[in-house]
């Protein structure tokens, strides 16, 4: 059987890079103990950047983008996984230094690998992909802080997002009532309708921060650092946190230590890439029992392989809400 294979390439031009569609052979499968027909993955905002281009997302070339993928093992040197078992990958530099999920075949390191849960199809992975994984790494934060569904309302920011959406569908389910921010208030019965209490507009949060607001939030999920961040903090509760994932609006906090010496605020930063495998099993296994996967079918939308670049376009443009499943082409592959 021929060992090709279709696949997105990223190379590195005189202009910045380019990105086509093409067909590539075994030789450009990257280092790993584990070669995994891939069956989804999905579209973030890092994929975005990567596919497009418009910021240093990719530091290795020609490499495959896509930093999540689900599929099953078709060759393995790695004795935690035999081929057959179903697998995901999100983070560990896939996408960025290794090639990732946007084509039908990878090969990782199996250490980077987690088995498919119980109850959740390789479909409905993707449907959560490293947006809901993250998600529900902030959650688990959020918990491991103390923080109960009686401590308060939970703020959730970018919450029309990927990260947001997911965040506010568990956060709803766990029994929290949830604050949703969003700069798309057209989107707000949207929100209402993953379980969200309110919708705030992201623009009562854009000005510049003082560095005490009043108390309201007992907790809050941030995707975009900047001002957004650095006002949610000042509006925390006594002895409250947050769980810091992202910088959609900004890298800069443009904070005092007002909210953390003088109401023992806790941030926490979220590192979704390379969190060990302890905590991205607890994770998976979690998003498993306490995610409900019709909601997750209404924020989800299949995206066609080839409709990818525009996409990408889209998704910096803020034009894609939920969580964009991208199902990959199959290949009829027997095992290596």
């Amino acid at each position: 059987m021929s060992n090709q294979y279709q696949g997105y390439q990223i190379n590195k031009t005189e202009a910045g890079q380019s990105c086509e569609l093409k067909q590539l052979g075994d030789d450009d499968l990257m280092e790993g103990d584990v070669t995994v027909e891939v069956e989804y993955s999905t579209l973030n905002y890092k994929d975005g950047l990567a596919l497009t281009g418009k910021a240093p997302v990719v530091r290795s070339f020609p490499l495959t983008p896509g930093i999540d993928f689900s599929g099953t093992v078709t060759s393995s040197l790695n004795s935690r996984f035999k081929v057959g078992d179903k697998v995901i990958l999100n983070g560990f530099g896939v996408g960025e230094v290794h090639s990732g999920g946007y084509a039908q075949k990878a090969r990782v390191k199996g250490e980077w690998l987690v088995s498919l849960p119980d109850g959740i199809d390789s479909r409905q992975a993707m449907a959560i992909g490293t947006a809901g994984y993250t998600a529900m790494l902030c959650v688990l934060a959020l918990e491991q802080h103390g923080i109960k569904p009686d401590s308060g309302d939970i703020l959730v920011t970018g919450a029309s997002g990927g990260v947001g959406s997911v965040a506010v569908a568990i956060l709803n389910k766990l029994g929290y009532r949830v604050v949703a921010v969003t700069g798309r208030m057209e989107e707000k019965d949207y929100l209402l309708g993953l379980g969200a209490a309110d919708v705030i507009d992201r623009a009562d949060f854009s000005g510049k921060p003082r560095p005490l607001y009043k108390e309201l939030w007992a907790g809050a999920i941030d995707v975009a650092g900047g001002n957004t961040l650095a006002n949610v903090l000042s509006q925390i509760k006594q002895g409250g946190a947050v769980a810091a994932c992202g910088l959609a609006e900004s890298m800069e906090l443009p904070t005092s230590v007002a909210p953390f010496i003088l109401r023992g605020v806790t941030l926490y930063g979220i590192d979704s890439v390379m969190a060990s495998l302890e905590k991205r099993e607890q994770a998976w296994a979690r998003l498993a029992r306490d995610l409900d996967l019709e909601l997750l079918e209404q924020l989800s939308f299949d995206l066609d392989f080839a409709d990818l670049p525009q996409a990408a376009e889209d998704i910096l443009a803020g034009k894609i809400r939920g969580r964009a499943i991208v199902k990959i082409p199959q290949l009829s592959i027997s095992p290596d």
